[in-house]
């Protein structure tokens, strides 16, 4: 911690997965997290669990008894009108830091607070949370923060960043949507086609999919991470139009709403096999007619 962070007075705004877990985070590193606000049931349960030492209050009195660390974790569509009325009723202060932690959003949506003379900061962590201690552990492992500030800031991101056990990606400002959009399809479709090829095991009689998918889809994640497009396998790698188009015809009887999601994956994965020669183009061609809908073409 730097000597300008030291002890900092940090107050959280939406005690959900996100801020109540950042909250708990920073008090480890040493700075008070004096206030936090919360009404659902399950927010009261984290300032509790959590954020033991703040006071549950609401967002407003957060702001002002926030002396240095503002940490605004709200969801994207609510975060302009938060800080916008939090500089209405006059909240926020001079040299205050008001940190949001949305990916999508960057310094723009903080011009409120910056106008009445606090200190914009983006703080963005890329990482799912389920808002227990369990998170906790995970931030010390060293996740990535996507940061924008300003230059007058860049220490501070930092040290802060430093503090939270991370590690800081520059992202500028104009960047920002295409920056949450990748996390966003990796992460959050993730989950979805997971859930999807479970669905389909158990339909096709298999009690305990996870355990089938798991240590195929860790090695899968893990081989992408490392080697790229390489990690590439299966019949749209190797050009089987034939078996790609029973699939698709039993998905048809099964389960038609993954039908359009699997055609457009295979086509993307089609795609970059053929940018980086794992499938020939002659090769591809009865496959692209199974994924362009034309399926009378293969023979089998």
């Amino acid at each position: 911690m730097s000597a300008e962070l030291r002890g900092w007075t940090v107050g959280v705004i939406g005690a959900g997965r996100v801020g109540a877990v950042l909250g708990a985070a920073l008090a480890a590193a040493g700075h008070h997290v004096v206030a936090a606000s919360g009404v659902s049931a399950a927010a009261k349960h984290r300032i509790a669990t959590l954020l033991p030492q703040a006071e549950n209050i609401p967002a407003d009195q957060v702001a002002r008894a926030a002396a240095d660390l503002l940490i605004i974790a709200v969801p994207d569509d609510a975060l302009a009108a938060v800080v916008a009325g939090l500089a209405q009723v006059g909240a926020l202060h001079p040299g205050q830091v008001v940190a949001h932690t949305s990916g999508a959003h960057g310094l723009a949506v903080l011009e409120p607070a910056r106008a009445v003379g606090a200190r914009p900061l983006a703080l963005h962590p890329a990482m799912t949370f389920t808002g227990t201690e369990t998170d906790l552990a995970r931030l010390k492992e060293g996740i990535s923060f996507g940061v924008t500030a300003p230059p007058d800031l860049a220490l501070i991101a930092h040290d802060l960043v430093d503090d939270l056990g991370g590690q800081l990606e520059w992202i500028d400002e104009p960047d920002r949507p295409l920056y949450h959009a990748a996390l966003a399809h990796g992460a959050n479709h993730l989950v979805t086609l997971v859930n999807e090829a479970a669905d389909m095991l158990r339909a096709a009689g298999v009690t305990q999919p996870e355990k089938v998918l798991a240590p195929l889809l860790r090695a899968a994640l893990d081989n992408a991470l490392v080697t790229g497009d390489a990690a590439l396998t299966g019949p749209v790698s190797r050009g089987d139009a034939g078996t790609v188009a029973k699939h698709v015809a039993v998905l048809g009887r099964v389960q038609p709403d993954s039908v359009p999601a699997y055609l457009a994956l295979a086509r993307r994965s089609a795609d970059r096999a053929i940018a980086v020669g794992r499938l020939r183009p002659t090769d591809a061609e009865s496959l692209l007619d199974v994924l362009a809908g034309r399926p009378e073409t293969v023979h089998s």
